[in-house]
């Protein structure tokens, strides 16, 4: 993993040295309750009816989709760039799923009645060529929908505001490679023609990281930061001090915010 890679992402699962820690990881994700909640709002903003086709793009375990078949009675294909999710997703059910890149979507053009990708943007390469992809396998009428979250919204209840913020910054600006484009997603789907645009903000709120940490690892981006030469360790030592002083006693707090973007694709004049 390079230092430009993210430092909890989701991008490089095979090349860990236990990739199935990551389906763990996954699993917990997907029993929080606020992420429960969204990603069944997501899927409403595809709009899918019964019998239509869908495409989820960096699907992990492939729940999604399973929910999406068993929600509204429409299929699904999922891709992920991860052997090990592709997987699991097939043993977990789901037979319509492929080891693919978004960067290059192996589907003909209008294939599908709709495409989503959540939390993947963040880690892409390259997101406007990903966006790209999914327009391209999209019918005219089809919808997209997106979502991530938005590092540019962090806040963080520590003593030090100033050490808080940079060590935020880090994972905003280093730790992933596009962690502050979640708000500007209904700009390049309007960039692209989409219409019939929605976005809507759910904000996480930690305040028990007991609950997502070992998800999240927010108590150790301090000292990754320092182990890749943005904060000294001093800094890291006394950011953790002050992290477990703030839970201790009972004021801790971190937030941040998801966006969820979708839109309709246009018919050719």
């Amino acid at each position: 993993m390079s230092d430009q890679g993210p430092a909890h992402g989701f991008t490089s699962v095979d090349a860990q040295s236990r990739p199935g820690d990551w389906v763990r990881v996954l699993d917990r994700v997907g029993a929080e309750p606020f992420y429960a909640a969204y990603k069944q709002r997501l899927q409403e903003l595809l709009r899918p009816t019964a019998g239509g086709l869908f495409l989820e793009v960096g699907a992990g375990t492939g729940d999604a989709a399973l929910a999406l078949r068993s929600r509204w009675g429409a299929e699904a294909v999922a891709v992920d760039s991860s052997s090990t999710m592709v997987a699991q997703a097939r043993a977990r059910g789901l037979t319509r799923a492929a080891v693919a890149d978004g960067h290059q979507l192996p589907f003909r053009g209008g294939r599908f009645d709709g495409a989503w990708a959540d939390r993947v943007l963040q880690h892409v390469a390259d997101p406007d060529r990903v966006l790209d992809e999914l327009l391209r396998v999209v019918r005219p009428g089809g919808r997209i929908a997106l979502a991530d979250p938005d590092y540019d919204t962090q806040v963080l209840d520590i003593d030090d505001q100033d050490l808080a913020r940079r060590v935020l910054r880090y994972r905003a600006d280093v730790s992933l490679r596009n962690g502050t484009l979640a708000h500007r997603h209904a700009g390049l789907l309007t960039a692209r023609g989409l219409r019939d645009l929605t976005v809507e903000a759910r904000t996480l709120v930690v305040r028990d990281p007991s609950a997502v940490d070992n998800v999240m690892g927010l108590r150790t981006w301090a000292h990754t930061a320092a182990a890749r030469g943005h904060l000294g360790l001093t800094d890291a030592d006394r950011f953790v001090v002050q992290f477990d002083e703030a839970v201790r006693t009972g004021g801790f707090t971190y937030a941040v915010t998801f966006f969820l973007t979708a839109g309709t694709l246009p018919h050719p004049l």
